[in-house]
């Protein structure tokens, strides 16, 4: 399927990675990639080793590696949208119930809710986890003011009230341990305009293009950009409009998309989601680019092995993108990791960041720090025979 096949070997690469929704500082990617790199380099038997990024600007860092006997350098960049997940984050707790009861609205009012669960259960539950937890919180919190009521009449409103307040406080200071206020938030982000892009982030993709259309133009032999859980449908839109105001040329660096964990439909299947379906249609014709989509079933919070261009409804005769493939948990962790981590749905969420045990055609490390382009790398793969094809979105508009 790749265009670039017979492109040379990569020596110099530059990587840029769109984080999901993360409120975290990105240097957490760093770390991640440093501790993770070691293991797998042990595992495959290949060097690697990262050092201060060299090219001005955003976050970073610089890999070394040495794979199949060949020296490659990569650039990595880590394109920053954390602030603006802050700054939606930092709501008080009712106008966070708000968001609940306006998002619920939006998802089950339009239908999408229930197209959602056709595809794969797991993610729609964790879309559910956080409104049951954010909830029974509440209900918690008036079952204790209404106790406190019952046992001391009239007098007892005050200090009921004051119980019910600490105990939510209470519950919003521990949830980096339950996750539903940051969850409640992210899929309120992305439903707060149907489906439409916040312009303030609009904004941020554009200097994203800006960073990779200037490093297609150095002298890198690829450019990679991988976007993760959220970030595969930031970087739909980043590249749709780069390759449409921009000439890729064939004789420059190869241009390369990964996209790991997706949850696209989130997104793609609200009604106003019209310059996003209008996106993945187009970038998935293009021949500009290799286009891979790496998903597990084992990942809970992700539509796994889903083609989002297919299920969205907006796959044409000319699409060719994306290659959809299967990390296989479930095979590519050695038995005792992958018992160790079935359960750990947040870890698993960011496994394709990670090491394998055993690993197969994926590993991260190797494409990001290889000598092969991404679509070299994949040339000669099928598309995993346990992908979901099926038109299911009810809105399919790409145009308002």
């Amino acid at each position: 399927m790749s265009s670039h096949k017979n492109q040379p070997q990569v020596r110099r690469r530059r990587v840029f990675y769109i984080p999901g929704f993360d409120p975290m500082p990105p240097r957490r990617y760093r770390e991640l990639y440093r501790t993770e790199s070691q293991k797998q380099a042990r595992i495959s038997a290949y060097e690697i080793a990262i050092a201060p990024k060299t090219t001005d600007g955003r976050f970073g860092w610089r890999v070394n590696s040495k794979q199949d006997g060949l020296t490659v350098e990569t650039e990595f960049e880590v394109l920053v949208w954390s602030d603006i997940v802050r700054d939606s984050m930092s709501v008080s707790i009712p106008a966070t119930y708000w968001q609940l009861a306006r998002t619920a609205w939006i998802y089950i009012s339009t239908g999408t809710l229930w197209r959602l669960m056709r595809l794969r259960k797991g993610p729609v539950i964790a879309a559910l986890y956080p409104v049951a937890m954010l909830v029974s919180q509440l209900l918690i919190a008036l079952a204790l003011a209404w106790a406190c009521i019952a046992m001391a009449g009239w007098w007892g409103v005050f200090p009921g009230a004051a119980i019910a307040v600490a105990l939510l406080l209470w519950f919003r200071k521990v949830d980096n341990r339950l996750f539903a206020y940051y969850l409640m938030h992210d899929y309120a982000y992305s439903a707060q305009l149907s489906g439409q892009m916040p312009v303030e982030l609009r904004e941020r993709l554009s200097s994203f293009r800006e960073a990779i259309q200037d490093a297609l133009n150095s002298d890198v032999d690829e450019v990679l950009v991988v976007g993760h859980s959220s970030g595969a449908h930031l970087g739909v839109s980043v590249l749709a409009e780069l390759v449409r105001k921009t000439k890729v040329h064939e004789q420059g660096a190869v241009l390369s998309f990964l996209s790991l964990g997706q949850v696209v439909p989130m997104v793609s299947f609200l009604p106003q989601a019209h310059d996003l379906r209008s996106d993945l249609h187009f970038l998935s014709t293009r021949s500009e680019l290799s286009w891979i989509d790496v998903s597990a079933p084992g990942d809970g919070c992700a539509f796994a092995l889903c083609d989002p261009v297919a299920v969205t409804g907006v796959a044409d005769a000319d699409k060719r993108w994306p290659l959809v493939l299967s990390a296989a948990f479930s095979q590519t962790l050695s038995p005792e990791r992958w018992k160790a981590l079935r359960w750990r749905f947040f870890r698993l969420h960011f496994q394709y960041l990670c090491a394998f045990d055993k690993p197969e055609s994926y590993d991260y490390f190797r494409i990001t720090a290889g000598p092969l382009t991404l679509g070299q790398r994949f040339a000669d793969r099928e598309a995993s025979r346990s992908r979901v094809e099926t038109p299911v979105s009810k809105f399919t508009s790409v145009h308002p």
